[in-house]
């Protein structure tokens, strides 16, 4: 299935993509696209409904694909290919960082270049929404916590993540620096999450063109070794990293302005679009 929320900031509603390619109002049955909704008994009761007499929503925003997000977890040069691009060495354990839950919104939605920035950066990632309370789970079982996945942009400001003293928290939360979705993908429609094709273009220009099966550490074992530290709970996001093509990378290093437009996606899980706009 194909969940979303639709509708303007504040005001989604929860919704799902029928096989028309039509966006169905699940708001009579389910409060929102987030905790019990994406518990596996809730997505069993979503994927009984007749999708047919739900109404359409037409001309609407599309809102971040889940609702109540306590946690944004993410995972910091889980790519080898990426990492050797920044020089830094390949970690011996996943290096986990934290992102602001009042950076997300929607996959469309305008991303703000903060005050002072130099260096406002792209990265597309894997996203993925945990369905229910994870805590000392075994990697075996990992995934049978997870509900599904999403694409998730992890902009990052990467003078006020490197250059400013401290961890990278204050590069990577500023406002709209997480846009996710358009979708939260039900995990039973992705067969293998280590063999996704990932890409992002910059104003038509392709920066990154790579494949979630060069992760250094897959989606099970990520899972599973976060919940040795915290539980996780229904509706947290976790961003498991980013292929190579960023352009603190580059040489020389190339970074967004204002009028930029950013597209990316992953094979399965639909596209965003973003246009980066100044902070006045």
């Amino acid at each position: 299935m194909k969940l979303m929320r639709v509708g303007r900031p504040g005001q989604e509603k929860p919704a799902i993509l029928d096989a028309d390619g039509k966006i169905r109002d699940l708001s009579a049955h389910v409060k929102d696209i987030g905790g019990e909704a994406i518990s596996p008994e809730g997505l069993k009761t979503i994927a009984g409904l007749d999708l047919s007499s739900l109404p359409v929503l037409t001309n609407e925003r599309i809102g971040a694909c889940v609702s109540g997000t306590g946690k944004f977890i993410c995972i910091g040069l889980n790519f080898s290919d990426h990492a050797a691009e920044t020089g830094a060495k390949v970690p011996s354990e996943p290096v986990i960082f934290m992102k602001a839950t009042s950076a997300i919104v929607g996959p469309d939605d305008n991303v703000v270049i903060p005050r002072g920035s130099e260096k406002t950066d792209w990265e597309v990632e894997l996203g993925v929404v945990i369905g229910k309370t994870a805590k000392y789970v075994s990697e075996a079982d990992a995934l049978d916590y997870v509900a599904g996945y999403c694409v998730s942009h992890d902009v990052s400001e990467r003078a006020f993540q490197s250059e400013r003293q401290g961890q990278w928290t204050k590069g990577k939360s500023c406002d709209t620096f997480g846009p996710i979705g358009p979708w939260l993908v039900t995990k039973d429609e992705i067969a293998d999450p280590q063999n996704l094709g990932m890409w992002l273009k910059v104003n038509g220009e392709m920066m990154q063109n790579g494949s979630s099966k060069t992760m250094v550490y897959g989606v099970a074992h990520v899972v599973s070794y976060l919940s040795q530290f915290m539980s996780l709970h229904p509706g947290d996001v976790i961003s498991t990293g980013t292929p190579p093509g960023v352009g603190l990378g580059m040489k020389p290093q190339r970074f967004l302005k204002a009028g930029d437009v950013v597209e990316l996606g992953i094979e399965g899980l639909g596209t965003q679009k973003q246009t980066f706009v100044a902070d006045i």
